[in-house]
């Protein structure tokens, strides 16, 4: 199907839609906490004096349909806010917008967590995915005194981290390359930093981070294995506030407030968030055990964003972020990168319309380099835009989405391989993008089929990718899900399987000059694919617990990655060897399959989070099959959190994690290597040549298993004005386990992750 057709199908599809769903006589609408922005979910609506009413879904979305023309009082209310009240008058064929910003009350009450969660299990397929939310990321063991998204995100199911020092983040047998993270509508290329503790986003702005381990709908694309969607919230809208924290890691400042309280439903608001490290001049004091050349990481992140919201629930954000870092490891790598983005996104509630429309408009640039031991250098850029535009219709719990996608990025690329040998590229690339999807419930069964066809213009390619969710409830308390799709992408990463410290990342679009054939198989496509296929089941164990079963297999049918093996450049003078040793690029397939279990119990002042994950992982090149670095076969998170004390004051948690061992390539021997750049005149018999090193097969052999246990404790005084500081004394790695980070083969000296790292910290909330 060529592009043209493929769109006109889609448009015409989408024009169907629209008609079909348009609506009569509806009061439709946000509920929004008034404070914050966030929305306020399962709140409850109701026309007075009549039976008609509806509840708010998860992202404070509300619809009441077939209104008898008329004038209404409208009540709003919800556990944990003051009740609102607004007049409205409706008419035959009348859309009415109306939207409610509640005030926190001043008595809360508990439990509303796990009404919400309980609620979206019922009417959302949620297969793959787990939301995650600021309060969430506050009950782990608060390492360094600031709880942190990557430490969360380490304890989900089917995620595998490689190490406190320099890791990657592995999601179901697919590479970081193959994760997509955005970031208010903005794809991040590197959301870590080389310090395992700590992403570049700070606890403070994140609103919800919906995770999708595989199996994701429509309206993502082009990658094949995980998704990870950040959104930050809102400035304060009613007061000024702030926060202050400094530990011996990190040290930061978060302003927020209002530059336009509400007036006429129009408000306008700000939040501001910096944070700098510090380990790399305590480390020498403090923590002079860790290393002989202390912890070397230093990095900074800053945050911005301003938000006009209009009394629809129209809104309009601008943000801009700048992020940065720097290690360096004495005698193996030198490693640095930064980013910068800004970007604007617009969420449209036009009044006498069922549509809501968003888009997002942002751009990027991403730039890292490396030097190893080697001297060899690594250099990687990629810059670029994103617009996406989207629609959204909502009725009686049923939803229609579908939108377009356009992306633009630059690739600079430069690496130096084992063999001294260049590979190199530099690209402008485009793709564009359609899809559409619609999520209806009907009885026992949630239905949500999708189809999405990507364009990448650089490869001149389509990928049609149709995807489908469901869920089966069983009863009213066991649910059957399941998932499954096509997935395509174009951008590659480049890396060294044989690095000693493995921090490189470089991005590339999709190269032309693959081999034309797979195993004497003709290859019809230059993209990267996936097949997903998912299902598990649920449990609700009464009103606190829930269990959560998956099983998965993920097929990489078509994989490229950068030649290992070259040594040879391809040109004429070596068109007698093997395309295998001078190809800058070979193909690949891979597959991922197991199972993840994970059990979650949550009440007044507990909180418990246990998973298990089994899994295989293997990558099939021209000449071998072999388990790549990241093939963890066995992996376990147990996370406690509770609070203490009568007001609450005391918050003690623990986090364990397990790992069976990673793959490594083993040491046969060493020899003297001569490059022979003299030709005939290289005096073999005098001349020192380096150091060579006989490798055995690729990923034979198994490191150690890891295993850590991390543990904090805080302390809130409550001041007065809504103001209060807290106390925080933190270990990671508490009983010392000496978990490796790499092996030394030239001086053979194992070298290991980071040890027991106690701290203290301060914050203050004013």
């Amino acid at each position: 199907m060529t592009l043209k057709k493929a769109l006109a199908s889609i448009s015409f599809l989408l024009v169907l839609a629209t008609t079909i769903w348009a609506q009569n006589n509806e009061l439709r609408g946000f509920i929004y906490e008034k404070a914050t922005g966030d929305p306020v979910p399962l709140a409850n609506l109701y026309l007075m004096g009549t039976t008609t009413g509806t509840v708010s879904t998860l992202k404070g979305y509300y619809s009441i349909q077939n209104i008898k023309p008329g004038t209404y009082t409208v009540r709003c209310l919800s556990i944990g806010y003051d009740t609102a009240f607004a007049e409205i008058s409706i008419s035959n064929g009348q859309v009415v917008t109306q939207t409610f910003y509640l005030a926190k009350a001043q008595t809360q009450l508990g439990g509303v967590t796990i009404n919400e969660k309980r609620t979206a299990r019922k009417t959302d397929p949620g297969v793959s995915v787990v939301t995650v939310t600021k309060k969430q990321i506050e009950r782990i063991p608060s390492i360094g005194g600031s709880p942190d998204f990557a430490q969360y995100i380490q304890i989900l199911p089917g995620v595998v981290f490689t190490g406190d020092q320099g890791g990657q983040l592995y999601i179901r047998g697919g590479s970081p390359i193959q994760n997509k993270v955005i970031l208010d509508g903005m794809t991040v290329y590197n959301p870590f930093h080389s310090i395992g503790l700590f992403s570049v986003f700070d606890t403070e702005i994140i609103r919800s981070a919906d995770v999708y381990t595989g199996g994701f709908p429509a309206e993502y694309g082009g990658r094949i294995s995980a998704i990870m969607d950040i959104k930050t919230r809102e400035g304060n809208k009613e007061k000024f506030r702030g926060v202050v924290e400094a530990s011996p890691f990190t040290s930061k400042l978060m302003l927020e407030g209002p530059l336009k309280p509400y007036e006429n439903g129009l408000a306008v608001s700000y939040i501001l968030t910096g944070r700098t490290s510090y380990l790399k001049h305590t480390a020498p004091v403090l923590y002079s055990y860790a290393d002989d050349n202390g912890l070397p990481y230093a990095f900074n992140d800053l945050y911005g964003k301003l938000s006009l919201t209009g009394k629809t629930g129209s809104k309009v954000d601008f943000f801009g972020f700048t992020f940065n870092d720097n290690v360096e490891f004495a005698n193996a790598t030198n490693y640095s990168w930064k980013a910068n983005g800004a970007g604007t996104k617009l969420q449209l509630v036009p009044e006498g319309s069922p549509l809501i429309m968003s888009a997002t408009l942002a751009f990027s640039d991403y730039e890292m380099n490396q030097i190893e031991i080697d001297s060899l250098p690594r250099r990687s850029r990629i810059n670029g835009f994103e617009a996406n535009i989207d629609f959204n219709y909502f009725s009686r719990g049923n939803a229609l989405r579908y939108g377009v996608q356009f992306i633009g990025f630059n690739t600079d690329f430069q690496f130096r391989n084992a063999a001294n040998r260049t590979v190199g590229q530099e690209e402008f690339t485009t793709e564009l993008a359609a899809y559409t999807s619609y999520k209806f419930k009907k009885g026992r069964l949630i239905l949500e089929p999708g189809f999405r066809y990507h364009y990448f213009a650089s490869l001149a390619e389509g990928s049609a990718e149709p995807r489908i969710l469901g869920k089966v409830i069983i009863n009213d308390w066991m649910r059957f899900k399941y998932s499954g799709g096509y997935f395509a992408q174009n951008l590659l990463s480049a890396r060294s399987d044989r690095d000693v410290v493995n921090l490189f990342y470089g991005f590339l679009s999709g190269p032309d000059e693959i081999p034309s054939e797979f195993k004497g198989e003709e290859l019809r496509t230059r993209l990267q694919k996936a097949r997903h296929i998912i299902g598990g089941l649920e449990f609700d164990l009464g009103q606190y617990s829930f269990i959560n079963f998956e099983t998965y297999y993920k097929y990489f049918n078509q994989l490229t990655n950068i030649n290992r093996n070259k040594v040879f450049d391809n040109n004429s003078q070596y068109f007698d060897k093997d395309l295998y040793l001078r190809s800058d690029y070979i193909v690949e397939r891979g597959r991922a399959y197991g199972f993840d279990l994970n059990y979650e119990y949550e009440n007044d002042r507990w909180y418990a989070w246990a998973t298990y994950s089994l899994s295989w992982v293997t990558r099939t090149d021209e000449y071998q099959t072999y388990y790549p670095h990241w093939d963890r076969r066995h992996n376990s998170n147990v996370l406690i959190s509770y609070e203490a004390g009568k007001k609450r004051n005391w918050e003690m948690a623990a986090r364990w994690n397990f790992g069976s061992g990673f793959p490594f390539t083993l040491t046969q021997g060493f020899y003297e290597r001569l490059d022979f750049s003299d030709g005939l005149d290289t005096d073999y018999l005098t001349e020192n040549g380096d150091l060579g090193i006989i490798y055995s097969d690729l990923n034979t052999g198994r490191l150690s298993s890891y295993h850590r246990l991390d543990v904090s404790a805080k302390w809130t005084k409550e001041l007065k004005n809504s103001r209060k500081m807290q106390f925080t004394a933190s270990a990671s790695n508490l009983y010392n386990r000496n978990n490796v980070f790499y092996f030394d083969r030239i001086s053979y000296k194992r070298v290991n992750q980071l040890p027991i790292l106690p701290s203290v910290a301060f914050s203050y909330n004013f």
